[in-house]
C-alpha cells in the first residue's frame, strides 16, 4: 500500500480528532466573556426612534455625556425577563443611567411589558430590524455595554446582569469611569 493511500485512509480520523479537540476546547469558554471589536471605540452612529415616541429620533449623540449602561433587551427574551427586576433596582439606586435597546421586537408588546413590569431605562431605543445590534456585534439578548462619558464602549457583558455580575464586574468599572469623568469635568 502506498504512502498516499495510507494518508487518505487516515484523513477522516485526523479530521475527526481535529474537530473533537476544537469542540472540547469550546466547552470551557465562558459565553459571558465575548470579545468585542468595539471596546475602546465610539458607539456606532445610528438614527433610530425612541421606543415610546414613534417619530422621535435618537442618535449616538444622545448617549454621550454620562457614564452609562447600554442594555440590549426584548420581550421574546427569557433571560431579559430574569434580569429585569435587577435593572429596576439599579434604576431606583440612581448610580448610573441605563439606556435600553429594544432589539428585534414589536413596539406595542415592548411598551406594554414596560408598563406592566416597570421601566428601568432613562432612554429606550427601538431597534426593530436589529441594525444597531448588528453594528454593536450583538449575539443575542440580553447584552450590556458600559459606555464612558465620551461615548466610548469600555466593556461588553453577554447574558443577564444580576447582583454578582454588578458587584464583581460592572460596578467597579462604572465607578472608575465616573471618577475619570469627574476629573474631565463631565457629569
Amino acid at each position: 500500500m502506498s504512502n498516499k493511500r495510507r494518508i487518505i485512509l487516515f484523513l477522516p480520523l485526523i479530521v475527526f480528532l481535529g474537530m473533537g479537540i476544537f469542540l472540547y476546547k469550546g466547552l470551557f469558554l465562558n459565553p459571558e466573556q465575548l470579545e468585542s471589536a468595539l471596546e475602546g471605540k465610539p458607539i456606532p452612529a445610528f438614527q433610530l426612534e425612541k421606543l415610546e415616541n414613534q417619530g422621535e429620533v435618537l442618535t449616538e449623540k444622545d448617549l454621550v455625556g454620562k457614564v452609562a449602561l447600554m442594555n440590549v433587551w426584548a420581550t421574546w427574551c427569557p433571560s431579559c425577563k430574569y434580569e429585569h427586576p435587577f435593572l429596576m433596582r439599579l434604576a431606583r439606586q440612581n448610580i448610573v443611567p441605563v439606556y435600553g435597546i429594544n432589539y428585534r421586537d414589536e413596539r406595542g408588546p415592548a411598551i406594554m411589558e414596560l408598563a406592566r413590569e416597570g421601566d428601568p431605562y432613562a432612554l429606550n431605543i427601538y431597534d426593530k430590524d436589529g441594525r444597531l445590534g448588528l453594528d454593536l456585534g450583538v449575539y443575542g439578548a440580553p447584552e450590556t455595554f458600559i459606555i464612558d462619558h465620551k461615548g466610548i464602549i469600555r466593556y461588553r457583558h453577554a447574558g443577564p446582569v444580576d447582583q454578582r455580575v454588578w458587584t464583581d464586574t460592572l460596578l467597579p468599572m462604572v465607578q472608575q469611569l465616573q471618577a475619570e469623568a469627574k476629573k474631565d469635568g463631565a457629569a
